[in-house]
């Protein structure tokens, strides 16, 4: 399998692997929506992730709206960090994301480095919202960043895993 084939395929393995262990056994919930190849971001002159969010374009938070709703925005926002410098640093989408105005309380993000220092191979970030999260993922070995919207875990929470405390 290609290098380029093999990238696409693992971002969605991981998602299908996300959505599949938030499963609970209540009513199935529908399948999660997935976004590959988020729209680019229109550029900004400033190199801050939360400027580049702030760049005026098509998608806009619904407040109080569902996460299917917010979706898009969540995904334009996502482009926006991961066509910056900070592209690996889950700080830089926590940052985006909150100043879009998405709950910063309701976030987890994963860490960015390896228990040895390491660059992570993938940072998965997302915000609940009320019984569906905004999940999305990035990293090397992902190519271009993936997003979608899953059911929330039956304990609370978006991830699966050890997540890093957000300041």
């Amino acid at each position: 399998m290609s290098r380029l084939l093999g990238r696409p395929l693992a971002a969605l393995t991981v998602v299908a692997a996300l959505a599949l262990a938030g499963c609970t056994a209540q009513a199935p919930d529908p399948a999660p929506t997935i976004t590959e190849g988020a729209p680019t971001a229109a550029a900004s002159d400033s190199a801050s992730p939360a400027a580049a969010s702030a760049t005026p374009s098509a998608a806009a938070l619904v407040p109080g709206g569902t996460a299917q709703e917010n979706l898009p925005f969540f995904t334009q926002i996502v482009a926006g960090v991961w066509a910056g410098p900070d592209q690996s640093t889950g700080r830089a989408y926590i940052d985006a994301l909150s100043a879009g105005g998405f709950d910063r309380g309701a976030m987890q993000v994963t860490a960015d480095q390896s228990t040895i220092g390491n660059a992570a191979e993938s940072i998965a970030f997302s915000v609940r919202i009320g019984e569906e999260c905004l999940v999305g993922q990035v990293g090397p070995s992902i190519g271009q960043p993936v997003t979608a919207v899953m059911p929330g875990l039956a304990a609370g929470g978006c991830l699966i895993g050890q997540t890093v405390g957000i300041d």
